[in-house]
């Protein structure tokens, strides 16, 4: 794939070859990055490296790693989505609503609420694609309009789910007790490997990749870049459905005021794992990576009885360490 110029011609001075090399790359140091930081905590705490606080990790890595992937393709395309948060709660608002209030079965329950992210998603996309609204300001006013909703819908009370177990053991489940792996983490693996397809191996996630590197010219292509804008960010939305439902399982009711600050740890991991905020760059991989180290981070400096307070400004200080990672490498290219 040739990559497009700010003149809207192509060329072939950065070859297939170049480029996936500085993404394994930019990979290879994201992974690096992990493995210092869980050395870091292995060394100053004993209880850390243990197996059970390793899955206590991947546990809560789930919901934050599965909002960054639909968060993945929108900043590949240039965009922003700050809906993801309050979106999700009120996606697992929905899923209360039509299993506990409507009684549809659980196999049915689960993708009406995945879909109902989607359908978040896609006004999303018809807000920024159709109506021309900038990305920050279209999802921003659907963050407030989705956490309007989820306290209207559900009363501002939470939707219990006691009375069907099968719906929590989605998320808190064991398909192998052996391992003690909780469900969620499987799914969560299930939904990056997918992601993963659909960015490196689809039409889509090939039109992701040109509408991040030049807009205009992937247009003068011939390329319907408002209908594929519109696919993206519904993409989006569906993973936001599905990271509701996972989080409202783990609880085992559905927190209509959970939400917010969700979206900006998920934006934090696309970024930390090397996906450029100007679009045109990024991968799946990368952002598992980057969700692995806010979840290490934030366990490691819990075990390590350091204030919340703090632990925000440490993790406010690794976004603007990868922020400026990403302008140096655009200054490079």
């Amino acid at each position: 794939m040739a990559f497009p110029l700010t003149d809207g011609t192509e060329t072939a001075a950065r070859p297939n070859w170049l480029t996936a090399a500085k993404n394994r790359l930019q990979q290879l140091l994201a992974f690096a990055s992990l493995i210092v930081i869980f050395t870091f905590f292995a060394l100053a705490n004993s209880a850390f490296p243990t197996y059970s606080n390793v899955i206590n990790i991947l546990f809560s890595t789930v919901v934050i790693g599965t909002l960054a992937l639909g968060t993945t393709f929108v900043i590949i395309t240039g965009g922003i989505d700050l809906s993801i948060g309050t979106g999700m709660a009120l996606c697992a608002v929905m899923s209360g609503v039509f299993i506990v209030d409507a009684g549809l079965p659980v196999a049915l329950g689960v993708p009406a609420a995945v879909l109902f992210g989607g359908l978040i998603g896609l006004v999303n996309g018809v807000n920024v694609a159709v109506l021309k609204l900038p990305p920050f300001i279209a999802t921003l006013a659907m963050m407030l309009v989705a956490q309007g909703l989820a306290l209207v819908i559900s009363k501002s009370t939470p939707i219990y789910f006691s009375d069907h177990p099968g719906y929590t053991k989605i998320s808190t489940g064991e398909l192998i007790p052996a391992l003690n792996i909780p469900n969620a983490v499987v799914v969560l693996l299930a939904a990056a490997v997918l992601a993963g397809f659909l960015l490196s191996r689809t039409l889509l996630g090939r039109y992701t990749y040109s509408i991040g590197s030049n807009e205009a010219a992937t247009a003068l292509s011939g390329i319907n870049v408002r209908r594929w804008k519109v696919v993206v960010y519904t993409l989006a939305g569906l993973f936001t459905g599905l990271a509701g439902v996972l989080i409202s399982a783990r609880l085992g009711s559905a927190q209509p005021a959970t939400g917010m600050g969700y979206e900006l740890q998920a934006i934090a991991a696309v970024v930390i794992g090397g996906t450029s905020l100007a679009g045109g760059k990024g991968s799946i991989i990368g952002t598992m990576i980057g969700a692995l180290i806010i979840s290490v981070l934030n366990n490691g400096l819990q075990i390590m009885s350091i204030p919340q307070e703090w632990q925000n400004v440490i993790l406010g200080l690794v976004i603007l360490v990868a922020v400026y990672a990403d302008m140096v490498r655009k200054k490079e290219t």
